[in-house]
């Protein structure tokens, strides 16, 4: 039986979770620092953080990189606000929480959307998102590169190509997989992507951000319906003066600025994707010996966060066998879906292949204790 407890580098339990994460002791240690909004070495670190995320979308002088002080749903609000113009319509594709959220987003905003709804373990249907940009009078795209809702993986570059082959403007919310996932301006066409600090890059949360296209950012103009969610006037205040407009979360970026050395030191995205790859895999396997179900078909799933139906046995309580494993140093995530009983257990942060084996086996050892016999979801129990 496995009883000692897991943590991370500084004592804390492990954060099996799609974010905040575990992240690198160093990460956590250069906060103890303080600096002012218009110190010069702080400027400089932020300068770099702006200048490395635009690289990491091989952006070049095409792109630039506008900060957004909170999290990442403040940096998909700024994007969609600022790009999509009052006169504008949007395709939103949804399948999952944060596809719903966008189009709160815009319904707020009073932003003219149609959207292409699919359940949570389906992509988009690319026939009927080429009908509906060849049949309405749509400007822009909307999609979810990875959907955390269930982990599945968008199709993001035949959906690009869609909207280039339309003419339309292609807005990308990348929050899980950048960082994790290729997603390259040189091949796709977009106009922005949003992404925070606390996902696949390993920062600390309360930085949200928007990479995007100089010459359609130069264009958005008036677009914004509130003061601090203007993209432009964001962009155009760095452009004058080199700071923020409004106090910045400083130690965040100090933060992350540490976490993007750590990121590029790992090889980037290959480097950092491999070592999720590879956690996704032995999770997956570890739980499939054990006789649970994921959701997502393997062709489907991001090595971001894994989705499993909630077993039907009576003995399995979900609240107690979450509360065992925190006990053992894994914290995971309740489900979020319509389409299924279901529980989520992340593979990002500062976690490795290792870890996921010691996860596993901590499951283990509490299925037993819990007296469960069956792993069968509901669905299948009969």
């Amino acid at each position: 039986m496995t009883t000692e407890r897991a943590a991370s580098e500084t004592g804390d339990p492990l954060l099996l979770t799609p974010g905040p994460l575990t992240t690198s002791k160093r990460v956590k240690e250069v906060t103890v620092h303080d600096w002012g909004s218009r110190d010069a070495t702080f400027l400089r670190i932020n300068d770099a953080v702006l200048a490395r995320m635009r690289d990491v979308v091989h952006g070049g002088n095409e792109f630039v990189t506008v900060p957004m002080q909170g999290s990442g749903t403040f940096a998909v609000e700024a994007m969609l606000t600022t790009f999509v113009p009052r006169e504008g319509r949007v395709l939103l594709l949804v399948n999952g929480a944060y596809g719903h959220r966008a189009k709160r987003i815009c319904e707020i905003a009073g932003r003219q959307a149609v959207v292409h709804e699919t359940p949570e373990d389906t992509p988009p249907n690319l026939a009927e998102v080429e009908r509906l940009l060849a049949s309405q009078p749509i400007t822009h795209v909307f999609a979810v590169h990875c959907e955390t809702t269930s982990g599945i993986l968008n199709p993001i570059a035949e959906i690009a190509a869609l909207a280039a082959r339309h003419g339309k403007r292609l807005l990308i919310d990348a929050m899980s997989a950048f960082g994790a996932l290729p997603l390259d301006a040189r091949e796709l066409a977009f106009d922005a992507v949003a992404a925070s600090s606390n996902k696949c890059i390993e920062g600390i949360p309360g930085l949200g951000f928007v990479i995007c296209r100089t010459t359609a950012l130069a264009a958005t103009a008036g677009n914004a319906t509130t003061l601090t969610l203007d993209l432009h006037d964001q962009w155009r205040n760095f452009e004058r003066t080199g700071q923020y407009r409004f106090t910045p979360p400083i130690h965040v970026i100090v933060s992350f600025h540490q976490a993007l050395e750590e990121f590029l030191a790992e090889g980037g995205v290959a480097g950092r994707g491999g070592r999720y790859a590879e956690n996704c895999r032995v999770l997956i396997d570890g739980m499939r010996a054990l006789g649970f179900e994921p959701l997502l078909a393997d062709r489907l799933q991001a090595p971001i966060i894994v989705t499993f139906r909630m077993p039907a046995d009576p003995r399995f309580v979900f609240q107690a066998f979450y509360d065992k494993l925190k006990d053992r140093g894994y914290v995971i995530y309740p489900g979020k879906l319509t389409v299924a009983e279901s529980f989520r257990i992340g593979c990002i942060g500062r976690l490795y292949p290792d870890q996921m084996r010691g996860a596993v086996a901590a499951i283990g050892d509490i299925l037993r204790e819990m007296g469960v016999s069956s792993l069968k979801p509901a669905k299948a129990a009969a």
